[in-house]
Order: C-alpha cells, then structure tokens, then sequence
C-alpha cells in the first residue's frame, strides 16, 4: 500500500496564497534615458507612449502549472513509500544435528511400514525422520550419517526442505559397513564449534555397537557435555544378537546420562515414531520470528514529473517567444 513517511507536509499546499496576498509584487527595475521632448517625438514618429510601470500577464498554461508543480514538490517533500507485503524470518535459537548409523546392518529388513510391508532400518528412520524435521519449524538441522567414518550431508540449515531430499538421497553402505558411533559424536562437536544456538541437541540413532573410533564414545560424550551439547541416543538394533549387528545399549544410555540427554529403545516403527513425538516434548521449538515490511521510496516520482513539466513549460515558451520575434523581423 501506498504509505506517506510526512504526511503533515500537505499543510504547506495552502501556503502559496498568504505569501501572494501579504509580500509586496516583485518589481524588476532598468535603466532608461530621459529625453525632455519625449511628448514631441512621440507625436512625431506616430507611436503611443506606453506607461513606465507594465504588469505582465500570465497566461491560462501559467495559471494551471504553478499550482500543479507546487502540489507535486509538496508530494516529493511528504516522502511517498509503496510498502510491500510483510516478510517473515525465522531466528532460530536451537541447533538439532541428526546423527544417523547408515552401516551395513541398517539393511536389515526387520520394520513394518504403514502398508503392512517390511522395509529396511534406514528406510523406517528416514519416514520418521521426514515427519520429525517437517515440524520443526524454528530449528536449524544438520546432518551426520556414519558407517566406517562419519560424514557431514547437510550442515546446520533451515532449509528444512534440502534436509529432507539429501536425507531420503542417502543409502546404506554410503559411509562403509562398520560403526563408528565415536567418531560421529565427535565431527557433531566439531560442527558445532560456530554455533551461536542457546540449546544444542544431538539425535544419535543407531543400530549397532562402535568397532573402532579413533574417539572412544564416552569419552566424546564428556567433551560434548563440556561443549554444552546435549544427546538424546536411540538404539534401534538387535540387543541379542552377536558382533558387530548388536546394539550397544549399555554405551547408548551412558552417553545420554553424561551429556543429560535421554535412551530411547526403538524396536519398530511404532516405537520409533514415540521416540520423535516424546522428543517434541523434550525440545519444543524454540524461536523468534521477525517481521518486516520492505519499504520502497517514491518520492523521485512527482519531483520529477514537476521538474519536466517545467523543463517542458520553459521550452515551449522559449519556442514561441524565437518565433514571435523572428516574425516581427520579418
């Protein structure tokens, strides 16, 4: 909408009238030579003595401009915005970084989807991952998926929308086919050494045990503790099974006991999407949304159609007064 910073500036429209009624009329004076028998050569050569004070007239373009330029210029001065629709932006005041095991045992085919169809782990993590950031509104999410090394797939964004496609993009094995739950925990304190988040959160899902950090689990969670980062571990795997397809839930709880966070056992789907749904409460969003509305100036507008329509006034008269005068040569 159209929106005037100065609005009390069209008081000043009245003001031309007192200034023509109270200051005296401009009077311009020049040189001339008295001649003492002006009656006679006047007489003589035939002309008429014209009266030694001459009021110009104003023509009917003069009359309807000056008070159309003074109605523009008091437009310009009022300073005319075109404010635009309001934009919103999102300040987030938590960082959430997903880690996710994508070693070879999250192929496992041992979850049930909506459809009464088995999937694999990973596929069942990534359903209910979606949903999870999709209501996370006011957070910047990162990503971390992990196997033999642990790798960065989304740095802390809120581009909730480029999270989800790399997440559903990322498949088992990408990273190797062991588990490195300390070096994952490890590279998230690394990503959040630029954080300016008051709440750091890290979701650390997996299905396994750690088969060799160069970082040894606990001692990474007591680094995160001291980083103020706190992890919420979700084991997911088989606790009875041997080697290196068992879940260690033992180190899952100790690394959520020492950084404050909290175990959860997802064993299905169901189980898995309680897990998220009970995170939402534990860390409910938190952010200040900021609104504003762009302002355009406009003032640049009437000023300078005032000042053309004046350029353009001036430039025909010049034309007109050349032509009379080449006439009266003539």
């Amino acid at each position: 909408m159209l929106v005037f910073e100065y609005l009390w500036m069209f008081f000043l429209l009245p003001l031309p009238f007192p200034v023509w009624l109270l200051l005296p009329a401009f009077k311009e004076e020049q040189q001339a030579v008295r001649v003492p028998f002006f009656e006679e050569v006047t007489a003589t050569t035939g002309l008429k003595a014209a009266p030694g004070a001459v009021i110009l007239k104003t023509n009917i373009f003069q009359k309807i401009l000056a008070p159309l330029c003074w109605v523009l210029i008091v437009t310009a001065m009022a300073r005319p915005q075109w404010v635009e629709d309001p934009i919103e932006k999102i300040r987030s005041a938590r960082d959430l970084l997903l880690a996710v095991d994508i070693s070879q045992s999250m192929q496992t085919k041992d979850f049930v989807d909506p459809q009464g169809q088995h999937i694999t782990r990973l596929d069942a993590v990534k359903q209910v991952l979606d949903d999870f950031i999709s209501r996370r509104k006011g957070d910047r999410i990162g990503l971390v998926v992990f196997g033999g090394a642990a790798y960065p797939q989304v740095p802390f964004t809120l581009d909730h929308q480029s999270c989800r496609l790399l997440l559903k993009q990322t498949e088992v094995g990408m990273a190797g086919p062991r588990t490195m739950i300390g070096d994952a925990i490890g590279l998230g304190i690394k990503l959040f050494e630029n954080s300016q988040a008051e709440d750091r959160i890290v979701l650390l899902l997996t299905d396994g045990n750690d088969t060799g950090s160069k970082m040894p689990p606990l001692k990474a969670a007591e680094i995160a503790k001291q980083r103020g980062i706190t992890i919420y571990a979700i084991g997911i795997g088989d606790a009875s099974a041997s080697g290196e397809d068992k879940v260690d839930l033992t180190v899952l709880q100790e690394i959520a006991e020492i950084t404050n966070g909290i175990f959860f056992r997802g064993e299905d789907r169901q189980k898995l999407e309680a897990v998220y749904h009970k995170l939402d409460e534990l860390a409910p969003q938190n952010y200040e949304s900021l609104s504003y509305r762009p302002k355009r100036p406009l003032y640049h507008w009437p000023l300078g159609a005032a000042m053309s329509l004046l350029v353009v006034f001036y430039g025909l008269m010049l034309g007109w007064t050349s032509l009379q005068g080449g006439r009266l040569k003539e």
